[in-house]
Formats: structure tokens, C-alpha cells, sequence
């Protein structure tokens, strides 16, 4: 027995040092626009920004800027917010927005030429009142778990975004929900990590969205999930956001452009 278990780890050896040529398929860069403006309650909301940057080959290392887009948003009075481009990093910023509670504004970009098209209403959240730790959760018993609770206004369609943005060097969690079945209730977004120890943060932030924002993030979320699988499976479809390529339609950009009022609750952990 030990020599055929010999034998299959020299094989498995050798073949590492095998350097195999993926010819994988490319395309032409699409656009993608990270267009989220978010008021923080508490804050003016004047100060906002807009990062566009194109699609890259699976094994690029960096993902290339879309410089020198024109970018401005207009809202319902057409009072027109203007956005620069800090030099040569494809994110465009303005000091001068004004956020109104339920009022639409519409983005456009010109880039390289072509002009897209977005709207939105900018949607209101209740305040984060509480939040709970319980070091004993996740199915080891041994994770911090952390529930933001807040009021679900009644009579109305509530949709939203958390977003649980911990001091450690990890990737955020994301996560969305809709108040279908919890309508005008106490409710709360959760959160698990297992290596958050004593004096160490978690910010904790709750947008409210939009159906269709609700519904992307929700489909974007579950493509791109842990247990989603490996690069060389079946790829999922394209999720399209609310962008709009006016000048060629079949040259659709990805992104969303997003308006949220937002309660942000740092907590530290006990």
C-alpha cells in the first residue's frame, strides 16, 4: 500500500510543474459605473463622488480608470451638479450637492464619445436605535454575532442596503432586505465574523434603496457568494444595472447609480 501511495504523490508532483496556457475569450471594455451617493444623516451630503472604470481580462492584476468622462447629475428643478475628475484616476467628485428626500435626479456620462443615462429617487431610512453582541453565535459557538436593529416605517414598501465594515482587513459584508413580511416592525440587519476580538470596530451601515437596486444587489450578492463556485464553472449572467448606453444600447455599461439616505452606527466590539 505505501508504494502506490508513493507513486500517485510522484505523479501529482510532476504534473504541477506542467505550465498550462489558458486561451480564455476576450472582449471589448464596457464601462462600469460606481455611482452610489449616499447621505449620512447627520451630515450636509455636499460632498459626493463617482468612480468609472472599464472591464479588464480575468488575470489582469489592475483594473484600468475610464478618464476623462464628463459627469454631471440634474435634478427635478434642473439645478445641475457637476462632477471633476480628480487627475488620471477615473473618480469624479463635487463639494456642491444638494440631497432632497424623494426627489429624482438623472446622471449622465459622456465617455469616448457615447452618452449614458440613469435615474433615481433618493430614498429615506430610519435611524440604527440599538445594537446587540453575542460572542457565542455561528455554527462554532466561538463567533461574534451582531444584530443593528431599527423601525420599519409603517403602510409603505421598504427595501434595503447594510453594508458591515469591520477594523480588520477583510472584505465588507453586504447584504440587502424588504420589509414584506416584518411591514412597520422592529427589525435588524445581521452580522457574524469570527475573528473579531474585544476593542475592535465594526461600522455598520443601512441604505435606503430602491425595488430595483434592491433587486440587483440581491442577484449581484448571490453570483458572487463565497460558495458560488470556481473561475472555470459555468458564468452567470450578466446582472445589468440601471444605466443606460443612449448611444449604442448594445454597448451596455455595468454599475448602478444609486441615490440612499444612510444611518451609519460604528460599534465597538465588547
Amino acid at each position: 500500500m505505501k508504494k502506490y501511495i508513493y507513486i500517485i504523490l510522484l505523479i501529482f508532483t510532476y504534473s504541477c510543474e506542467d505550465v498550462i496556457d489558458l486561451d480564455l475569450p476576450t472582449s471589448d471594455p464596457k464601462l462600469v459605473i460606481d455611482a452610489s451617493i449616499n447621505w449620512v444623516k447627520g451630515t450636509s451630503g455636499n460632498e459626493q463622488s463617482i468612480r468609472l472604470s472599464l472591464t479588464a481580462p480575468f488575470f489582469e492584476n489592475e483594473i484600468p480608470p475610464a478618464l476623462g468622462a464628463l459627469v454631471k447629475i440634474t435634478n427635478s428643478n434642473n439645478d445641475e451638479f457637476i462632477f471633476i475628475e480628480e487627475v488620471n484616476t477615473g473618480i469624479y467628485k463635487n463639494d456642491n450637492f444638494t440631497p432632497q428626500l424623494n426627489e429624482t435626479y438623472e446622471l449622465e456620462i459622456i465617455y469616448q464619445g457615447e452618452t449614458y443615462n440613469a435615474t433615481e429617487t433618493l430614498k429615506s431610512v430610519n435611524e440604527i436605535t440599538r445594537v446587540e453582541q453575542n460572542l457565542e453565535g455561528g455554527f462554532s459557538g466561538e463567533e461574534t454575532e451582531i444584530k443593528a436593529f431599527f423601525n420599519d416605517p409603517i403602510d409603505e414598501e421598504n427595501y434595503y442596503f447594510f453594508e458591515f465594515i469591520p477594523s480588520l482587513p477583510i472584505t465588507p459584508t453586504l447584504d440587502t432586505f424588504k420589509d414584506e413580511f416584518v411591514n412597520g416592525n422592529e427589525i435588524f440587519g445581521f452580522y457574524v465574523e469570527e475573528d473579531l476580538n474585544p476593542g475592535q470596530s465594526v461600522t455598520i451601515r443601512n441604505s435606503g434603496v430602491s425595488q430595483r437596486f434592491y433587486e440587483f444587489m440581491f442577484i449581484l450578492l448571490q453570483q458572487t457568494d463565497d460558495g458560488g463556485g470556481g473561475p472555470f464553472e459555468t458564468q452567470p449572467a450578466t446582472v445589468r444595472g440601471n444605466c443606460i448606453n443612449q448611444t449604442n444600447p448594445d454597448k451596455f455599461p455595468l454599475g448602478y447609480f444609486r441615490l440612499s439616505e444612510v444611518s451609519e452606527f460604528t460599534y465597538i466590539v465588547q
